[in-house]
C-alpha cells in the first residue's frame, strides 16, 4: 500500500457533552412515508439475539432483559433457525395455559414448549422492504397481528437465505414518538395508526 497516496483526515477536540450511542438505543424519528429500512433492526450491525430450544423460559427471559429485546431467534448448534420466542411467549398467558393443560411447574418449561416453530413463521424479503415505507410495515404487522416480522436476504454466493433484520411494533412506535404498551397488539396498532395520521 502506498502511504503517500492518502492524506490524513481533519481532527478536532471532543466537544463537551458528547455522548456515546449504543446501537439501536437512539432511533431516528420517522413518518408513515419514511423508508421502511429506517425502522428495521439491521442484524449485521446489531447482532441477533439467539437461544437454543432446550433453554428454559427463565433463561430466555433473562437473555431478553440483558439484550434489551423482546424476541429471540431459536437456533440449533449450526445456527439454523428452528423458531422464534417472544416476551409474550415467556411472560404472557401462554405458559400459564400450558401448565394448566399439561401440568408441571414453570421452571420445567423450555423454549421448545412455547416457541413459534420455523414452519409457522412468515418472513419479508429485503428487496420488498427496500421499496416499502414505514406505513407498509405497520399494515403488514397489523394484518398478521404480530409484534415482530423477520426480514430475509438471499446470499448471492451460496443462494441460501439468512435473517437480515427484524421489525418490531415497539421500535416503530418509539420512532414515531408513540408509547407502545407491551402485549397489547390491538391497542399498539391503534396508537401507531394514530401517529401515522398525525
Amino acid at each position: 500500500m502506498n502511504h503517500n497516496a492518502y492524506s490524513s483526515l481533519r481532527q478536532h477536540p471532543l466537544n463537551p457533552g458528547t455522548t456515546c450511542r449504543v446501537a439501536g438505543t437512539v432511533p431516528q424519528l420517522v413518518r408513515a412515508d419514511s423508508p421502511a429500512i429506517a425502522v428495521m433492526t439491521d442484524l449485521p450491525q446489531v447482532g441477533a439475539a439467539t437461544i437454543g430450544a432446550d433453554a428454559t423460559l427463565a433463561e430466555a427471559t433473562r437473555l431478553m432483559i440483558a439484550r434489551g429485546v423482546r424476541l429471540l431467534l431459536v437456533v440449533d448448534r449450526y445456527r439454523a433457525i428452528e423458531g422464534i420466542i417472544t416476551a409474550h411467549d415467556t411472560m404472557g398467558e401462554r405458559p400459564i395455559n400450558l401448565l394448566r393443560d399439561r401440568g408441571g411447574r414453570h421452571h420445567e418449561l423450555h423454549v421448545s414448549d412455547l416457541m413459534t416453530p420455523r414452519a409457522a413463521i412468515q418472513v419479508l424479503d429485503l428487496a420488498d422492504v427496500l421499496r416499502a415505507a414505514v406505513g407498509h410495515i405497520v399494515a403488514t404487522l397489523k394484518e398478521c397481528a404480530r409484534q415482530h416480522a423477520l426480514v430475509v436476504e438471499r446470499d448471492r454466493m451460496s443462494g441460501e437465505d439468512f435473517v437480515r433484520g427484524i421489525f418490531s411494533a415497539t421500535q416503530i412506535g418509539r420512532q414515531l414518538g408513540v408509547a407502545i404498551p407491551i402485549f397489547e397488539v390491538a391497542h399498539s396498532f391503534a396508537e401507531i395508526e394514530a401517529a401515522l395520521m398525525a
